[in-house]
């Protein structure tokens, strides 16, 4: 009898906030291109990801204002920690982003940084901004959520 293998939340950073001001309604799975000292940095869990976006230039799609921590050991190898890194999409897939963004009220924001076969993914979603109302239709059923559930609890 074969064993399945058991997905546990493996995310080194996560952007609580995105799923809050954005609603999310596409999701792609990109690789990032980082230095040595990054990728470190980045497996130790110094890694934030909750003013990050994505920009696309020149058929290539960027990770923007992501804080990558130095890398203590790093010295002379460590690179700007704001710098902008660039994301590893297929052409189709950039093409689509493209003309996602180009829509008004649509953003490209990273939701979870995770590692995968020994390479560091992201998890970029494509989401319309959330007016005040909508956010407080969110804190309102989060809040009948948690009730329900510590009423069946006791």
């Amino acid at each position: 009898m074969a064993k399945k293998k058991v997905q546990q939340n493996d995310a080194l950073a996560t952007n609580r906030k995105a799923r809050f001001n954005y609603a999310i309604e596409e999701t792609f799975e990109a690789g990032m291109v980082l230095t040595g000292t990054e990728i470190k940095s980045v497996r130790a869990g110094q890694i934030t990801i909750g003013d990050g976006f994505v920009t696309i230039h020149d058929g290539q799609a960027y990770l923007t204002n992501v804080h990558i921590a130095n890398y203590e050991q790093g010295n002379q190898f460590n690179v700007d920690p704001l710098r902008s890194r660039v994301l590893l999409l297929h052409k189709k897939q950039i093409q689509h982003l493209s003309a996602l963004v180009k829509e008004s009220g649509v953003t490209v924001v990273p939701l979870k940084v995770y590692m995968k076969k020994g390479f560091a993914k992201v998890l970029i979603g494509v989401g319309r901004g959330k007016k005040q109302y909508d956010k407080r239709q969110s804190i309102k059923k989060r809040d009948i959520e948690r009730d329900l559930n510590r009423q069946f609890k006791r």
